[in-house]
């Protein structure tokens, strides 16, 4: 399990650095959108070589899948449109900020219900502590 951890915390350091590299690109060609546009056709790319190395098959099971599940790619679009757009405008921190406090929320929501088929992990007065706290510790990583 460290290496999940390890993992996710390297990702975790990806997120305000991809915010900060792609509001750049867009402020420098002018366009959040295509800025925006070049992230996903590179992110394409990785991903699909690792598809093809890893699980080619994976493919052939797609038609199967429930529909709804595709709106993942909707909300990777939307998330990377508005960080694009907004970082250079109100902070990288202060958007990474609300980004975090989002996915505290939606997190402890979609592990409450089992949303999306999430393992059901109730939400207790601790648990519901826990998540305050987190969210009031990054929200005093903002402070001035």
């Amino acid at each position: 399990m460290a290496h999940y951890a390890l993992i996710m915390v390297l990702a975790g350091i990806g997120i305000p650095i991809l915010a900060a590299l792609n509001a750049r690109l867009g402020v420098r060609i002018g366009s959040p959108a295509v800025a925006a546009t070049i992230l996903f056709v590179i992110a394409l790319t990785v991903a699909l070589v690792v598809a093809l190395v890893t699980a080619p098959q994976g493919f052939a099971q797609l038609g199967g899948a429930p529909k709804h599940l595709f709106l993942a790619g909707v909300l990777v679009a939307f998330y990377i449109l508005s960080i694009t757009f907004i970082a250079p405008r109100f902070g990288i921190g202060n958007a990474v900020f609300f980004v975090l406090l989002g996915q505290l929320v939606s997190a402890a929501l979609i592990d409450q219900f089992g949303l999306f088929g999430a393992q059901v992990s109730p939400l207790s007065l601790t648990r519901a502590a826990g998540v305050a706290v987190m969210a009031f510790g990054v929200w005093l990583t903002q402070l001035a």
